[in-house]
């Protein structure tokens, strides 16, 4: 099971109800930014609604200190409200992707019940931004067709809504015209320092992710893993005034490991000196605890947390 799937949905034929699973309760769906709404430090810009079969959509566009954003949210027949949220180039991406999809739909012949993949999945894209990753999944069923949208963060559960595929179009109307309005920049980024994209890889069965983000507190490198199998993440947290001293740190004992590698082949002594500053254990220095909280998302978690994501 990869990391875009931990649940499945049911999504089901015309004019019913595309049913989700909860992706958490009210109260854990809440982004930075909708607290930023309670807090009334965000100012609504423009809002469209689409009805899609038995569904009803939200496109808002907000802004706050950090700059604009797009708020989606869907509204089903039965069951809670869900919302995912992107910056605006973000958005941008989204919209091109879901031209994409919609293209790729309407040359799709009838659907077949009797030959439907395992998973469902017709075509799929991925989205990075900053420490936020949006899976776009066209699925199938013997229920109809459907665009899976998923939003993964540091923390808080897995985001997901879901599009009928014969509302493609509609859906990337409506966002187009926005777009075509208040733009695909992000202001806030004319006074930003660019930060490195993200990356991963897989090391036998483990799976790393290293992501560079940046708050009014300063420059943070998230690195997480997460197990292929349970799909849970464990993450720290890393100050960017820390970064050089994990580098030589890291480096040092690398070096450390190979001097004991061929010391080993050659039959020498298999104890290597411990880098000049640690502890006799090897243990790094934790001295930047205090800055690696201040570094958090506001209302995030301390220096390492496991969730299901």
């Amino acid at each position: 099971m990869s990391d875009r799937d931990s649940t499945e949905e049911q999504p089901q034929g015309q004019g019913a109800d595309l049913v989700m699973e909860d992706s958490g309760s009210e109260p854990e769906l809440r982004s930075q930014e909708e607290e930023g709404d309670m807090r009334g430090d965000v100012q609504e810009l423009a809002t469209k609604t689409l009805h899609i079969q038995s569904k009803k959509y939200y496109l808002d566009v907000k802004q706050n200190r950090r700059g604009r954003f797009l708020k989606i949210a869907e509204v089903p027949g039965r069951g809670p409200k869900k919302r995912l949220t992107l910056r605006m180039p973000a958005a941008a991406e989204l919209r091109d992707y879901l031209t994409d999809f919609s293209e790729h739909y309407a040359q799709l012949g009838p659907a077949n019940p009797d030959n439907i993949k395992e998973d469902g999945r017709i075509k799929s894209e991925q989205i990075i931004s900053d420490n936020r990753r949006y899976y776009l999944d066209l699925k199938e069923n013997n229920r109809g067709r459907f665009l899976k949208i998923s939003q993964t963060g540091d923390r808080g559960p897995r985001i997901q809504i879901a599009v009928p595929a014969q509302g493609l179009v509609e859906f990337k109307n409506a966002l187009t015209e926005l777009l075509d309005e208040f733009g695909t920049d992000d202001p806030s980024d004319e006074s930003q320092t660019p930060l490195p994209k993200s990356s991963q890889f897989w090391v036998e069965n483990k799976h790393f992710f290293f992501d560079v983000g940046s708050n009014y507190r300063g420059t943070y490198m998230r690195i997480s893993e997460v197990q292929p199998r349970t799909q849970y993440r464990t993450s720290i947290t890393i100050p960017e005034k820390a970064w050089s001293r994990f580098r030589d740190t890291f480096t040092d004992y690398c070096s450390k490991m190979d001097e004991l590698k061929i010391a080993h082949q050659n039959g020498g002594p298999s104890s290597p000196s411990v880098p000049e500053g640690d502890e006799a254990s090897g243990s790094v220095d934790h001295g930047d605890h205090g800055d690696h909280r201040e570094l958090e998302e506001e209302g995030g978690s301390a220096t390492a947390s496991q969730e299901a994501d």
